[in-house]
């Protein structure tokens, strides 16, 4: 089945071999949607350091790239190499992963 990729909830999250939730029309056999997990957890390939004392409220973040290349913003001590888990609904940072 090829899906394109208008019909995926999060495609900059998604990894190859990822389990995901696919629609198929049960007549033209086409795929409707392709819904990923509500969290994944991916590794960071690149962010900046967080520098002490650079934050005006206790929810600074900063942004950082994951392994499939999106742009998440994350709080400041997550560093290069952490792995996190993203809310796929928001695209969001949720939380480290474990």
């Amino acid at each position: 089945i090829c899906i394109q990729k208008e019909i995926i909830n999060a495609p900059d999250l998604l990894k190859e071999g990822q389990y995901v939730e696919i629609v198929i029309h049960a007549d033209t056999e086409n795929a409707l949607s392709c819904e990923l997990p509500q969290f994944v957890d991916m590794e960071i390939t690149y962010c900046e350091p967080g520098v002490k004392g650079d934050t005006a409220s206790s929810n600074a973040l900063k942004k950082a790239t994951v392994e499939t290349g999106a742009i998440i913003m994350v709080p400041l001590f997550i560093n290069q190499g952490d792995r996190i888990r993203i809310d796929t609904n928001e695209n969001s940072y949720y939380e480290r992963a474990k």
